[in-house]
C-alpha cells in the first residue's frame, strides 16, 4: 500500500543541513535534539540510504544527501510560502467569499450592498448563490449563509442581526371588494396567498398583543410558492391576503399600495442570522462582510434589534 511522503522528516532534514547542526536545527524548530536526530534517522531508514556523515565536530552530506537536500529545501520553501499566503488570506481582506442567501432578500437588500462592499475591499470577490432552500454549508463550500429562519443545526455558528416581523397584508382594492377581516378566524372566508417553505404553510397561528389570545386558522387560496417574492404581484393586484416578511413589503406599505390587516395580532417573528460553518477558522474577509452587513442592515427601516422590545405595530407613513 502506498504511503504519503514523510514531509515532516524532509523539512527537519533540510533545516539540519541549512543550520549545520542538529542542535541549531532543534532550536530553530522548537524540538529536542534527540527528536531531530531520530527524525533524520527515520528518513534514512525509509530511503534505505545514508544522507549525512556525522562526526563529533561536523556534519557533511553524502552524494545522495546533496541531491536530497536540494529537493528538501524546495519542499520546505514551497510549504512555508503556501502557509504564508494562506495565512495572509485569513488575516487580510483578500480572496473569495462564497455566500448563500434567500432569493427575495438577496435580490432586494443584499445585491444592492455589494458594490459598496467591493469598493471598500477591492481585493475580495463575492460568489453569491440565491435560493430559498436550506443548503449544507460544508458540502456546498459556502463561507457564509444569510438565513431568515430558526436554526436547529448545532453544527453551525451564527450571529443574529435582527428579528423580522411578518404582518398580514392586503391591497386596499382587495379589502374594498371583499371586506376587511376583523378577527383571524374570518380568514377562512378569504383568499390567502401562502409561502410554502415553512413547516405548515396552510396553518397560521396568531397571537393578540394585548390579550395574548391565540388563534389558529386553516387557510386556503389561489397561490402557493416557496419564494415570498412571487406572492407580491398577486398581493398588489388584489388577489388575496398574505403573511409577508416586513422587509419585502415595507415600501409598498409606506406607499399605501398594501395595508397591514391586523395591527394588534401577530405571528411569531423570525430571526435574520449570519451563519458560518463550525470548526474552521473564519477568514478575515468573511468577518469583514459580516460586519459590513450588520452595519448597513441596521439602517434599514424594518430593522429591529434583538435587544429592542418587540414592536406590536408600525406606522408605515413616511
Amino acid at each position: 500500500m502506498n504511503t504519503l511522503p514523510d514531509f515532516e522528516a524532509w523539512a527537519v532534514f533540510a533545516r539540519v543541513v541549512e543550520t549545520g547542526s542538529f542542535a541549531k536545527a532543534a532550536n530553530a524548530l522548537g524540538m529536542s535534539q534527540p527528536t531531530v536526530s531520530k527524525v533524520v534517522a527515520r528518513l534514512e531508514q525509509r530511503l534505505g540510504t545514508v544522507l549525512l556523515y556525522r562526526t563529533s565536530r561536523r556534519l557533511s552530506l553524502t552524494p545522495t544527501g546533496q541531491v536530497a537536500f536540494e529537493s528538501a529545501m524546495r519542499l520546505l520553501i514551497e510549504g512555508e510560502t503556501m502557509e504564508a499566503e494562506l495565512s495572509a488570506q485569513v488575516t487580510t481582506a483578500r480572496g473569495a467569499i462564497r455566500v448563500t442567501a434567500p432569493m427575495s432578500f438577496g435580490e432586494k437588500y443584499l445585491a444592492p450592498l455589494l458594490p459598496e462592499f467591493l469598493d471598500r475591499y477591492p481585493e475580495i470577490q463575492v460568489d453569491l448563490s440565491l435560493g430559498d432552500q436550506v443548503v449544507d454549508l460544508l458540502a456546498g463550500g459556502f463561507d457564509l449563509a444569510i438565513r431568515i429562519a430558526e436554526l436547529p443545526d448545532s453544527s453551525l455558528r451564527s450571529r443574529m442581526l435582527c428579528t423580522v416581523r411578518r404582518p398580514l397584508v392586503a391591497s386596499p382594492g382587495y379589502l374594498a371588494r371583499h371586506g376587511r377581516p376583523r378577527h383571524p378566524q374570518e380568514l377562512v372566508h378569504h383568499a390567502c396567498l401562502m409561502y410554502t417553505n415553512v413547516a405548515s404553510p396552510e396553518v397560521w397561528v396568531f397571537h393578540h398583543d394585548d390579550t395574548k389570545e391565540e388563534c389558529i386558522v386553516q387557510v386556503r387560496g389561489p397561490i402557493k410558492s416557496n419564494n415570498a417574492g412571487v406572492i407580491v404581484p398577486a398581493l398588489l393586484s388584489g388577489h388575496g391576503l398574505a403573511l409577508q416578511p416586513e422587509f419585502l413589503v415595507w415600501d409598498a406599505l409606506c406607499r399605501g399600495e398594501l395595508v397591514e390587516v391586523f395591527p394588534r395580532w401577530h405571528i411569531a417573528r423570525i430571526d435574520l442570522n449570519l451563519v458560518t460553518p463550525l470548526g474552521r477558522t473564519r477568514p478575515a474577509r468573511v468577518t469583514m462582510l459580516m460586519d459590513f452587513l450588520g452595519e448597513k442592515l441596521a439602517a434599514a427601516p424594518w430593522f429591529q434589534s434583538p435587544a429592542q422590545d418587540a414592536m406590536p405595530h408600525r406606522n408605515y407613513r413616511r
